[in-house]
């Protein structure tokens, strides 16, 4: 057998779960070979990372890609062009499209939609209705399964579970992580004459930090009840992190850039671009996650990348929809924050590739480290770039970070040792493929 590697990636920085130094790293057929000083060593391709910093690959794993159903807003395509210019090498799609992604149908749909046309790897969230709830344990387990996906709130589609002995039951069906948008519904409709038209800052009036505590606490309440673990997804408020801390046996939290980025502020200048569910809210939230954020009540990033075309975002409000674009801006907004001091590289790593790989029980991703796949995200912590909306792959071309500099820059994504994005050009062919899962099913 020959010795040389397929790919070295050379001189770099690594980043990895036993510490921060500089490594070589080999690969042979997708996977890692080799890691240390490989500097005598033959490959087909080199990348030369020197002065860069090579990451495990960042794992998205809240993303909607609209399709099918809504493609004038995103596809599986743009979606995933989007997601490589950003240095994110896998990414977990959701169920609200059209029709839902709430029967073996339609997951199969998906995976043969994305075969062929994603260049980052794929899996799709599952959604749970009352009326799927009893095949929901064998849903979790089909090929290219992310698992169950459950909304307690009502947001963009129509996979509302709110009543409690549903929820329970979904819970009760199935034993892999169920990740749940967490807003009461009760209160959502009682509030919702506090929205005030043409004012998208009373967005957060309506879908108060209440509304958030109360659905999550109920939530937990059950999951206790069904010994079931959850995973609750865009944490907003401050209030629910001592009642997450207090049950991390059965609960772990998603926070995402934009509630750890943005505020209540933002609605003065941005409108219903910051309009989200749960909302953006005022700075005290925004400082508590971060607080989340250092003392490990939150677990992993996500994008909830969730666009609208700009037509769309400038009805009048509450007529707008909510979400924005964001799998590609995770990576350099969350740097900046690391230049600014806010978290460590380390951290940064561990939200975003080791600690999706713990909570979802990923198969060969989230580290680098022998046998695993070769995804790597390779930065430039030192590049200073301005984010414009011109940049955004993303098919509504926008995003609310267009005229923000940041420092630290995704230069490279390598997916299975596949060079698919380089000096902010996608290179390569869409060679994107189901994730595997250690409880799921192994081969799809």
């Amino acid at each position: 057998m020959s010795t040389a590697f397929d790919l070295i990636v050379r001189n770099g920085t690594l980043v990895n779960h036993n510490g921060t130094g500089a490594a070589d790293i080999g690969v042979r057929d997708g996977r890692i070979a080799a890691i240390g000083d490989l500097a005598t060593r033959d490959a087909g391709e080199v990348i030369d990372a020197t002065g860069l910093t090579v990451l495990p690959g960042v794992i998205d794993s809240q993303v909607h890609f609209r399709e099918p159903g809504m493609e004038h807003k995103e596809d599986l395509a743009t979606g995933s062009h989007a997601a490589a210019m950003g240095g994110v090498t896998t990414v977990f799609e959701m169920p609200n499209t059209r029709p839902t992604t709430t029967d073996a149908d339609a997951l199969a749909d998906k995976i043969t939609r994305a075969t062929g046309r994603m260049v980052c790897d794929f899996a799709f969230w599952f959604g749970a209705t009352a009326e799927n709830v009893d095949h929901l344990a064998e849903a979790e387990r089909l090929p290219g399964s992310a698992g169950i996906k459950m909304f307690m709130g009502s947001s963009t589609g129509d996979l509302l579970v709110d009543e409690s002995e549903h929820v329970r039951r979904v819970l009760a069906n199935g034993r892999r992580r169920v990740a749940v948008h967490s807003e009461e519904e009760t209160r959502l409709k009682e509030r919702a004459h506090l929205r005030v038209e043409g004012d998208p800052s009373s967005h957060p009036v309506w879908r108060d930090a209440v509304a958030a505590y109360q659905c999550t606490d109920r939530l937990i309440r059950l999951a206790r009840e069904t010994g079931r673990r959850i995973h609750v997804l865009h944490i907003s408020t401050g209030d629910e992190l001592p009642l997450l801390a207090a049950h991390k046996d059965l609960v772990t939290a998603e926070a995402t850039p934009h509630h750890l980025t943005l505020s209540a502020d933002d609605y003065h200048t941005l409108g219903t671009l910051v309009q989200m569910n749960p909302p953006v809210r005022d700075r005290s939230h925004r400082d508590a996650i971060w607080q989340g954020v250092r003392d490990g009540t939150i677990d992993v990033l996500g994008s909830d990348h969730a666009p609208h075309t700009l037509e769309e975002k400038a009805a009048r409000y509450p007529n707008s929809p909510s979400g924005m674009t964001g799998v590609q801006t995770l990576v350099p907004i969350m740097l900046d924050h690391v230049n600014a001091g806010r978290l460590t590289l380390e951290r940064f790593v561990d939200l975003t590739s080791a600690g999706p790989n713990r909570l979802f029980g990923i198969a060969g991703k989230g580290r680098v480290a022998l046998g695993y796949d070769a995804d790597f995200t390779i930065v430039d912590m030192k590049a200073r770039r301005t984010i414009k909306n011109g940049w955004i792959a993303s098919k509504p071309g926008w995003t609310p970070y267009d005229g923000r500099e940041v420092t630290g820059w995704p230069v490279g994504t390598v997916i299975r040792g596949r060079r698919v994005m380089w000096d902010d050009a996608l290179v390569g062919e869409a060679g994107g493929a189901p994730v595997r899962f250690v409880e799921g099913c192994l081969e799809p």
